[in-house]
């Protein structure tokens, strides 16, 4: 192990993705599906080869900066993994171009889950596949927030440092990120405390979504989903999921995974140390109040227009809405994207021509720093509704001092302000500079800025709920596809990463 991690970072990646394909091969076999056990049989042993070639070749390389490599190999996943991660996907369907199926797999592992292809299109190898890269996806982020952002003061913790976003690193109790210690180590020592808690999960929801009924693969690959905040699914989605509400009840709980990170990071320990630190955590106590309000704004909507015209008799379908809409903020909250079956009637219930713009803002506001849940990120938008809270507060009392949350709350509402309100007004540009490029290749208003969207908060599915009208995927042009693949990637890294890769400070330290 210390010797691979000599290697560089991407080499390392390359090699884990190679040996990932060897999965589906089990699976077709098992099914006979001869044509993809042989394309993923093929593949993954091609670029094993090819990795273990690279591996002897860069064994020796020493860069200047490992912390500056890694957050550069961060990058280069993105951009290059996919194109290695589309070769055995293409072989297999063989009824598709390669550019179609690259882009399906920058949609995996940025754990966006928008899909080019029909469910019924894609036998059920290729179905474990794009949930496979998805999970690895999702894994990666865990891992790297901890092991890269987190020193570095990016990916949301910029806003509780004290020090300069990209600038160094600060001590963490929680992810114990000192910058004294070697990057290599790090990124192990979390890869091993991280990875049995992911895969753990994951097993969990799996078993306990087939014993709610649900078929296995339809199980793992709705598990491997819910903890990698992609929303892929083998079927249209949960309304054709066999676990029913029950299979709802259970991914509802582990949602909580993309709200904070203190349900699985290193350092709180388990049991009521664990539950009070997530009690007391801010963005999960956020994502509690935007459950629980939003969902009652939506079903009071109706329920007051419904006293004025008699009709408040069917409690049943009431309940159905209100579950629908309790699930479905969640799932969006999370970007994880998964409509309830009970949707539909929700979307009656309330009255509102355009529910899905209540999605689009829950997808932008995003999970928890460090989690899969992509968006602004509630820690972000708590920084700034502080900082509000207390320019009204001075609105009425000019002269006061708020020493409200000590030297924490005082950072939170000031410096932690200040970098969140720069990175909201960065994730502006980069909606508003995505949304003209795609308006530029023939798309309207309507489908530019929900596509945008869609891809800089990793939530695809917003593609079709967000509007009047469902935006398919492969009727958008190739350039289109380009431009929302380069924002997908965008909204996965955030701006800030990119901009202190770019930082000539950066590249001097």
């Amino acid at each position: 192990m210390r010797r691979i991690l000599e290697l560089p970072l991407i080499v390392i990646l390359m090699g884990l993705c190679a040996l990932m394909m060897y999965l589906p091969v089990f699976h077709a076999v098992t099914v006979r599906d001869w044509l993809s056990a042989r394309s993923f049989f093929y593949a993954g042993t091609l670029f094993l080869t090819l990795v273990i070639f690279l591996g002897i070749a860069t064994y020796h390389m020493k860069p200047r900066s490992l912390a500056r490599s890694h957050l550069t190999a961060l990058v280069a996943a993105y951009g290059l993994l996919p194109f290695m991660l589309a070769w055995p996907f293409y072989e297999a369907i063989q009824n598709t171009t390669y550019f179609n199926a690259w882009f399906e797999m920058v949609s995996s592992l940025t754990t966006t889950g928008a899909s080019l292809f029909e469910p019924g299109r894609l036998p059920g190898s290729l179905h474990l596949w794009r949930a496979i890269v998805g999970w690895m996806g999702g894994l990666f982020i865990w891992v790297t927030a901890a092991a890269i952002m987190a020193p570095l003061n990016l990916g949301g913790f910029e806003v509780t440092s004290m020090a300069r976003p990209g600038s160094g690193a600060k001590r963490d109790r929680v992810l114990d990120a000192d910058a004294q210690t070697d990057p290599r180590e790090r990124l192990l020592r979390l890869a091993l405390q991280m990875g049995p808690v992911y895969v753990s999960l994951t097993g969990v929801l799996w078993i306990a979504l087939v014993v709610a009924g649900e078929e296995p693969l339809i199980a793992i690959c709705h598990a491997m989903s819910v903890l990698s905040t992609s929303g892929i699914s083998p079927v249209e989605g949960l309304s054709q999921a066999r676990s029913g509400l029950l299979g709802e009840a259970i991914i509802l709980l582990f949602f909580i995974f993309a709200f904070s990170r203190k349900t699985f990071s290193p350092g709180y320990g388990m049991g009521a140390v664990r539950v009070s630190a997530v009690y007391k955590d801010i963005e999960a106590r956020m994502a509690v109040y935007c459950i629980i309000l939003v969902p009652s704004a939506l079903f009071l909507r109706h329920w007051i227009g419904a006293f004025e015209v008699d009709d408040v008799a069917d409690v049943g379908a009431a309940l159905r809405a209100l579950w629908g809409a309790a699930f479905t903020v969640a799932s969006f909250l999370s970007t994880t994207g998964f409509t309830s079956a009970e949707w539909g009637g929700t979307e009656t219930w309330s009255g509102l021509q355009t529910p899905g713009m209540v999605l689009m803002g829950l997808a932008l506001v995003g999970g928890g720093v460090a989690t899969t849940a992509g968006g602004v990120k509630l820690l972000r938008v708590y920084a700034l509704y502080r900082h509000s809270h207390r320019e009204i507060e001075r609105l009425v009392h000019p002269n006061s001092v708020s020493g409200a949350g000590g030297s924490f709350g005082r950072h939170i509402r000031k410096q932690g302000a200040y970098i969140a309100w720069l990175f909201f007004m960065l994730y502006a540009i980069s909606l508003a500079g995505v949304s003209a490029m795609l308006g530029a290749t023939g798309l309207n208003f309507e489908q530019s800025m929900i596509l945008s969207l869609s891809a800089l908060s990793t939530a695809g599915q917003l593609a079709e709920v967000g509007g009047g009208a469902a935006i398919i995927y492969v009727q958008i042009t190739d350039v289109a596809k380009s431009v929302l693949a380069g924002a997908m990637v965008l909204g996965r890294v955030e701006a800030l990463a990119l901009i202190a890769l770019l930082n000539p400070e950066f590249w001097r330290a």
